[in-house]
């Protein structure tokens, strides 16, 4: 968990008495661009590129999703309430399952992809499902938050691209290719000996199926050699659902400075996560050893539940120094100012983990992170971009790709290939 410094009581007592002393003064700065933050999300649409509550309710309800009402405050980061208040119009929840299992993924995604459906249908007031850019658009003129799923792990499709075009099917519109694991086709970032230096032929053969389908390619978690192969081989643009930038913290989950501006001329967009420890230094420096701590760990574990206890005992002892919006702001802008303003977008990852800057703890916390970049003169224009309509063209346009190549491409066949 993130700890936070406290402010002693000489402290505390001054805040108090220049609070009173200032209450009839003119509304500070800092206020003047948080109304601006939540004037201009209620006019656009916010697209979240990661978030973990399906696996989140398998844990807590063993998949009852009514038995995890998320119309009052639920347990985690994430609920209707909070998700209105954060002005997210639409989510991609993933429907992460393990890599670190040694067989049953396709039944266990499977699983993740129904309690996440069923998540959606239980609240058809709030959410709406959606699969395509259009679906957004529509959701959002209906006050619905638009719910798309995204599959966090390709050892998921078991390396079989039928069971790729089945999960599509089933609503899954990006497919991040690896987890912390490798898988027999690509390169994760987090393992110290690489498989491939990339991606395998049958792994350049995924994306290819990926781009016909119209399946976003997500390039989070692997490693910089896959995402370099992927680029160069997808017709599409690709995303990042959850990353942030290695020239700031130099960690592999993180995305070098090449791969970044290669983006401009894929097209695609790097959401920026809120992951304490992938957006500070020194976070980064407690976490990572950790990390690599619990999936060595974690590699031997004999069942899903053991994997939970060692996750429980990993979390119970981390201990990270202070972490604020300010950190996640300067990735950002880092990543804007090296690709461009229209290949940046947010991946807040919530409910996949418990470490969270200040001020960007749960789902309606996202005005505060649009505050911070006004202060530093963000346009309305460009952080609407950022909101969501860089990662709807992307959608758009891997809808185009997908369209031609249907035209002129059979689907490739293979049968548990690598």
């Amino acid at each position: 968990m993130v700890t936070h410094r406290h402010a002693g009581p000489i402290a505390t007592l001054l805040f108090l008495a220049c609070t009173v002393a200032g209450a009839a003064a003119a509304t500070p700065v800092a206020d003047d661009a948080l109304a601006h933050a939540n004037r201009l999300l209620s006019t656009t649409i916010l697209v979240d590129g990661h978030n973990d509550l399906p696996i989140t309710i398998r844990g807590a309800t063993k998949g009852d999703v009514r038995a995890y009402d998320l119309r009052g405050h639920a347990p985690g980061q994430t609920d209707i309430p909070r998700l209105r208040t954060g002005h997210v119009g639409a989510q991609f929840w993933s429907v992460y399952i393990p890599g670190e299992m040694k067989d049953g993924f396709a039944r266990m995604q499977l699983e993740q992809i129904d309690i996440a459906r069923r998540m959606i249908d239980a609240y058809p007031d709030a959410f709406r499902f959606a699969g395509t850019a259009a679906d957004i658009r529509a959701a959002h003129r209906d006050g619905r938050i638009a719910s798309l799923l995204g599959m966090e792990g390709g050892h998921a499709i078991e390396n079989s691209l039928g069971a790729l075009r089945a999960y599509y099917d089933l609503g899954v519109r990006y497919m991040t290719l690896t987890h912390n694991s490798h898988t027999d086709w690509a390169d994760s970032g987090m393992p110290e000996t690489p498989r491939f230096n990339g991606l395998s032929p049958f792994g350049e053969q995924v994306v290819r199926e990926m781009n016909r389908l119209g399946m976003l390619v997500d390039l989070s978690h692997t490693s910089a050699d896959t995402m370099r192969d992927a680029i160069a081989v997808s017709k599409a643009p690709v995303i990042f659902s959850h990353a942030a930038a290695r020239g700031l913290v130099d960690i592999p989950r993180n995305v070098p400075d090449d791969v970044i501006a290669s983006l401009r001329d894929n097209g695609g967009v790097l959401m920026v996560t809120f992951v304490a420890g992938f957006v500070s230094n020194d976070a980064a420096k407690a976490l990572f050893p950790a990390m690599k701590a619990f999936y060595a760990s974690a590699g031997t574990a004999k069942s899903e539940a053991e994997r939970r206890a060692l996750y429980d005992d990993f979390k119970k002892k981390l201990v990270l120094p202070r972490v604020t919006v300010a950190d996640v702001a300067n990735h950002i802008d880092y990543v804007a100012k090296l690709a461009g303003v229209d290949h940046v977008g947010i991946g807040g990852d919530f409910d996949g983990n418990d470490l969270w800057p200040e001020g960007l703890s749960d789902v309606s916390m996202y005005p505060n992170l649009f505050a911070e970049l006004i202060r530093r003169g963000w346009s309305d224009r460009d952080l609407k971009k950022l909101a969501g309509e860089n990662l709807l063209r992307v959608m758009t346009e891997a809808e185009k790709v997908a369209h031609d190549l249907q035209a002129t491409t059979a689907p490739a066949i293979s049968l548990g290939g690598k």
